[in-house]
């Protein structure tokens, strides 16, 4: 069977099920809508950050990115439910947190933000909402993560992340595409952010982004780009090699190494260096295995290049970081990129401050 008729085949097949899971979520919504599934207030405010899509959007980034825009003025603690963590209930993140006991994403926050904000988790919001705010009543806001579905608690301000490489409106509900519900449900946010931008944007582009958007005019629309730091050691202990990529050449290697959802930008940064790139893949949140680890390492091996390194993300650094099956001679070679989050634009990099603190006091 040809790509093409093996594309129409699983489009038929597929289509009826994304209808049927299509009216699951609009039934659901229907019924929170309706009062009919319960939704609870908080006295202390909720920023609710998430996006309509299966993964990819940088919510962790965009997360640390309003946090650190907020921490000077709220005493904020951050809520996720920990996805993939192996543990049950309540746990606020502490120094001897691991990806396997709070998850991947929220122990990157904590080793970033742990000194201003409270980092916990928990499957059920509600419960961890009302656990922080017993635990530590003088916090004054609770960021929740990856929250745009969980409608039980009702944020303050709801922010809404869309990749603006795979727009909403331009996409189809799961399994056939990649949206959790109707693109339609855009409109319960209170915020619009635009993510992983190209630094290039066009007045054209932001116009056709904010025409098929049509949002109403009581929500606000936002662009944000990443911005790319320099490598870091992921095993700062283990007398990493001192390395700067700007200085490698068309003799050297470096290994990507990729467990996110969409890994497409972190390979592109790398476009520009004359350094050969050798990219492995991983499922997004992966836990490696020791197959997995051995394969890279006799992958590694089998490099060629003068000088030869592993780069991977800075959520994989992570995970790896606490493999215990990861060997000492790649973690001298192993380096990370940090990424940041910056509003396109700097005039609405002031209005987005201001208006996400207005929506919140208010």
């Amino acid at each position: 069977m040809s790509n093409s008729n093996l594309s129409k085949a699983l489009k038929y097949l597929l289509t009826p099920i994304s209808i049927i899971y299509g009216v699951i979520t609009a039934v659901r919504n229907w019924m929170f809508e309706h009062h009919i599934l319960p939704q609870e207030e908080f006295n202390v405010p909720i920023v609710s950050i998430g996006n309509l899509t299966v993964g990819g959007t940088g919510k962790t980034p965009h997360t640390e990115f309003i946090v650190g825009l907020l921490a000077m003025d709220y005493n904020i603690a951050v809520l996720s439910r920990g996805y993939k963590r192996k543990t049950k209930g309540f746990l606020l993140a502490n120094s001897n947190s691991t990806p396997d006991s709070i998850g991947d994403e929220p122990l990157q926050m904590y080793q970033k933000l742990g000194a201003r904000v409270k980092i916990a988790v928990c499957e059920n919001r509600r419960k961890g909402i009302k656990e922080l705010i017993e635990q530590f009543p003088e916090i004054s806001l609770i960021v929740l993560d990856d929250a745009f579905q969980h409608r039980y608690v009702v944020p303050k301000v709801s922010i809404l992340l869309m990749d603006f490489n795979r727009p909403i409106y331009e996409d189809k509900m799961l399994p056939l595409g990649r949206l959790r519900e109707s693109a339609h449900q855009v409109n319960r946010a209170d915020m619009v952010i635009v993510t992983k931008c190209p630094a290039n944007m066009s007045p054209l582009d932001f116009r056709l982004v904010k025409n098929n958007l049509d949002l109403m005019k009581f929500q606000k629309l936002y662009f944000s780009k990443f911005v790319y730091g320099g490598v870091m050691p992921a095993f700062p202990d283990d007398n990493p090699y001192d390395v700067n990529i700007s200085q490698l050449t068309s003799s050297d290697t470096a290994m990507l190494i990729t467990g996110i959802a969409n890994p497409r930008g972190f390979v592109r940064h790398f476009k520009s260096y004359p350094f050969q790139k050798n990219v492995s893949h991983f499922p997004d949140h992966h836990d490696f295995t020791r197959d997995d680890i051995e394969k890279i390492e006799n992958k590694f091996n089998s490099l060629s290049g003068q000088r030869k390194i592993i780069l991977t993300t800075e959520k994989d650094a992570v995970r790896l970081a606490y493999n215990p099956y990861y060997p000492s001679k790649l973690k001298r070679v192993t380096y990370f990129i940090p990424i940041a989050v910056e509003i396109v634009n700097a005039w609405d990099s002031y209005n987005f401050i201001s208006d996400l603190k207005k929506a919140i006091d208010e």
